[in-house]
């Protein structure tokens, strides 16, 4: 077992099969030593968190949510990689949260995303960031996030 992946396994967390790309792309480009993962939204086998956050999603599941996406770029990663060890840095990760009209913790919801990759890559997990609000998100999901990550 990897480092990566025994440090899954202390946190609890299962990686799934990717969901399949909705519309014309692909879930991972790499270029060179960077990985580009599409934007994975907050989805799993129970259906995920849909919803608007600050209208019918409270602000604990919104963070949820956004570690559920990050739950789903490791996925992407793993089906990228093989092995998880070969990740040397998240460099930068995309935040989009389905937000309400008075909904204005945006940032603090994505750090749901930006805590468990630290907490699973330790200080390659430090990485560079977006967080913005938007009106509506694909099939309803709550939170989108999308990554770029170092390999080797």
């Amino acid at each position: 077992m990897s480092k990566i992946e025994a440090r899954l396994a202390e946190l609890g967390i299962t990686l799934p099969e990717p969901p399949a790309a909705i519309a014309t792309y692909v879930g991972f480009v790499q270029t060179g030593n960077l990985i580009h993962v599409s934007g994975q939204v907050s989805t799993d086998a129970s259906g995920g968190v849909k919803g608007t956050v600050g209208v019918d999603v409270d602000f604990d599941t919104a963070v949820k949510a956004a570690r559920l996406c990050g739950v789903n770029i490791m996925a992407q990663l793993k089906v990228a990689l093989g092995d998880l060890d070969r990740v040397v840095r998240i460099v930068k990760l995309g935040g989009f949260v389905q937000a309400g009209p008075d909904f204005y913790d945006v940032p603090k919801v994505i750090n749901g995303c930006s805590d468990l990759m630290v907490e699973v890559f330790g200080d390659a997990g430090r990485h560079a960031r977006a967080a913005v609000g938007v009106y509506k998100l694909p099939v309803n999901f709550a939170v989108e996030v999308d990554a770029v990550v170092e390999v080797k």
